[in-house]
């Protein structure tokens, strides 16, 4: 305030110079219209040069002497690099937003009454620079700092350029007047990093990859680009590595970004605004802008220090320069619960009890991010409490399925496991090998990250598995059991919406249902995967040499897939063998037998449904040969047959919706097989 002083004083002074050189100062019409004789007197008059007043010299460099380096508007010169002529031309625009006195001077100075800001000319004028000097000038160019960073905008293009507005934006005027608050227009795009986003990802020793990095901020070298992968934690390390060069981390969300109107405008202010909190941007993914890396090269380069973030690998026209590069790791199971048990802690409201008797490990498994962590954690309370307010580990997993993208949906269809271990009815061994399924998924982290036991030719962390039997034999209940014990959920792929006639489109949709599904947590499904994932044969014309490349396309894929994904299929012959060498596990579901039909026909029929008493289960297990999904369809029809009849599933019911699934089979209702109950088999009957 003290040197917009100064400026009120250069002010008086041009005032007073202009009356006296006007013949007619109280024309009560001044500035609206030209007379003859104002042209004339124009024409006569030489331009003048302004000489620098050594007082008002004197006084300014007193200030600046006296000045706290703390002062905003020392600290802005400091960090936007200005030079003392642009501080000048800032303070003579800012005075109009911080005395209304001065709109009128300036519509006075600018013999308009209309124009109440300072132009070019009137600015440079009341700095006492010629308004034809050159290095003046280039003060208010696009790329000089005043008008780059967005500390003053030069208006009104069409007019020349001593005649054009200069105004100081509300955000710049509000930080030199000690307000905080952030610019309106970036509330939905940039946000303070908190400082417990990656606390519990802080590393041990004081040679780690984010002190490294901050190291490599503090030295002025950048951009950088942190590559993440499914469940990496590029933005906590970027906010550590900020942090490690002692500058505030700012988020900035490019995804919103690219809906704007204006993102480039966008850019610049978030510019502004981590400057003006002395800090850097972490800015991501950079996949929402790849289409338009103009807008990448403009973040890029920002005087200030910007770390991106993705998964793509970096394009060099992202920007003019050569960024840092460097790889987010992957946050380990160990890690994420310590995530899950701070996040908790730090979410809980008043009315939740539990937070020591849930298991962390068991959200552990979910691939999620550090912020993905605090979101579900809150939505993790929040049905907590809607509950009665005791947390379990139902409500974790709720919370940390709830982060899931909705992608995938459009392209597979979700099933939310509602069944468990107690409801399969499998031979032992198969019982084992879908267990050590849902092991090899649950500790991957810890065996192919912490032991290093993941095989290289960019091999992914996913786990496959190859689910072969007939039709009816449980393969994808055994699926959605596994999605149940992990607490993921389950997407069928829907293979009708993925094979195309058209060359290439097939690629295309399996490449979308593996981008989406990295992105997801949950178990994939491929049902009837003979279709997609046949044998290769020998080429004997074009449609062999395309379903070749298909085949191919998807052992490639395969290995590069991070998911959990199940292939199931009635013919496993038709599998090509390289499929198969790729698979973590192959289970054979077999026809059940005697014993395991008649243990089906109970869980089928469940506890609920009222049973007559000649009901022989028993009987039904050792004469009807029938697989999991026909004695399930078979137990339906009993029960609207018995609803039907006002009574309990007794055996004319059931006999007689055996033999209807007989006959929907093509299998032939012999007495051997039905015995005393033959009569009940028959259609009439």
């Amino acid at each position: 305030m003290a040197r917009l002083g100064l400026v009120e004083a250069r002010v008086r002074r041009a005032v007073a110079a202009r009356r006296a050189g006007d013949p007619e100062p109280d024309d009560p019409f001044r500035g609206v219209y030209l007379s003859d004789d104002a042209v004339l007197r124009l024409l006569d008059d030489p331009a003048a040069v302004p000489e620098p007043d050594p007082v008002d010299q004197a006084l300014r460099a007193e200030l600046d002497a006296a000045a706290d380096p703390g002062v905003r508007l020392r600290a802005l010169e400091r960090d936007f690099g200005l030079l003392p002529l642009d501080t000048e031309l800032l303070l003579v625009c800012l005075a109009p937003d911080l005395d209304r006195r001065y709109e009128q001077l300036y519509g006075y100075l600018n013999d308009d009454v209309t124009r109440r800001r300072p132009t070019v000319g009137l600015a440079l004028g009341l700095c006492g620079v010629p308004p034809a000097s050159a290095g003046a000038r280039a003060r208010l160019s696009p790329a000089a700092p005043l008008v780059a960073r967005g500390l003053l905008v030069v208006e009104e293009p069409e007019r020349p350029l001593l005649s054009r507005a200069l105004r100081v934006p509300d955000r710049v005027s509000a930080h030199l007047l000690g307000d905080d608050t952030p610019d309106p227009g970036l509330l939905d795009l940039l946000e303070p990093l908190a400082p417990h986003l990656a606390a519990e990802l802080a590393e041990p020793d004081e040679d780690g990859p984010a002190v490294r990095l901050g190291n490599v901020l503090r030295a002025g070298i950048g951009p950088g680009y942190l590559r993440e992968a499914p469940g990496g934690a590029a933005r906590a390390l970027g906010a550590q590595a900020l942090r490690a060069a002692g500058l505030a981390a700012y988020g900035l969300d490019l995804a919103r970004l690219a809906g704007r109107a204006d993102p480039a405008a966008a850019v610049a202010a978030a510019g502004r605004e981590a400057a003006f909190g002395h800090g850097g941007l972490v800015a991501g993914p950079v996949e929402a802008l790849a289409g338009r890396p103009e807008l990448l090269r403009a973040l890029a380069a920002l005087p200030v220090p910007v770390l991106l973030t993705g998964r793509a690998s970096w394009d060099p026209e992202w920007a003019d320069r050569p960024p840092l590069l460097a790889e987010a790791r992957r946050v380990g199971a160990g890690a994420r619960a310590a995530l899950w048990r701070a996040a908790l802690a730090r979410t809980a409201p008043e009315g939740v009890s539990g937070l020591d008797g849930v298991r962390h490990e068991s959200a552990a498994v979910f691939q999620l991010s550090p912020e993905q962590v605090e979101r579900a954690a809150r939505t993790a309370h929040q049905q907590a409490l809607l509950a009665g307010g005791h947390l379990t580990d139902a409500h974790l997993l709720h919370g940390a399925r709830a982060q899931n993208t909705s992608g995938l949906e459009r392209l597979a269809r979700r099933i939310e496991p509602g069944v468990g271990w107690d409801d399969l009815v499998l031979p032992p061994p198969v019982m084992a090998r879908l267990r050590e399924l849902a092991a090899r998924a649950r500790h991957r982290d810890r065996v192919l990250g912490d032991w290093n036991m993941r095989p290289g030719g960019g091999r992914g962390r996913g786990v496959m598995a190859l689910f072969a039997g007939d039709s009816g034999t449980g393969k994808t209940m055994s699926a959605e059991v596994i999605a149940g014990a992990l607490g993921l959920d389950l997407y069928t792929v829907d293979l009708a919406t993925v094979v195309d006639k058209y060359v290439g489109e097939t690629e295309k949709n399996l490449e979308r249902i593996f981008t989406e599904a990295a992105g997801v947590n949950a178990v994939l499904l491929f049902d009837e995967a003979d279709a997609v994932f046949g044998k290769r044969s020998e080429v004997k014309d074009a449609h062999d040499r395309y379903a070749n490349v298909e085949s191919a396309y998807l052992l490639q894929r395969m290995e590069s897939f991070d998911g959990l994904a199940v292939l199931a299929t009635n013919l496993r012959a038709n599998l090509d063998e390289a499929f198969t060498r790729r698979l973590d596990l192959v289970v054979d579901f077999p026809l059940p037998e005697a014993a395991q039909r008649t243990a089906l026909w109970d869980r089928c029929l469940g506890p609920a449904v009222p049973r007559a008493d000649d009901l022989d289960l028993a009987f039904c297990g050792r004469a009807f040969e029938l697989a999991g999904g026909d004695i399930r369809s078979a137990a339906v029809t009993a029960a609207y047959l018995a609803a039907e009849a006002g009574h309990g599933v007794g055996m004319r019911e059931l006999v007689a919706a055996v033999g209807r699934e007989y006959r929907k089979l093509g299998r032939l209702c012999l007495p051997n097989e039905f015995g005393p109950y033959m009569a009940y088999a028959s259609a009439e009957a």
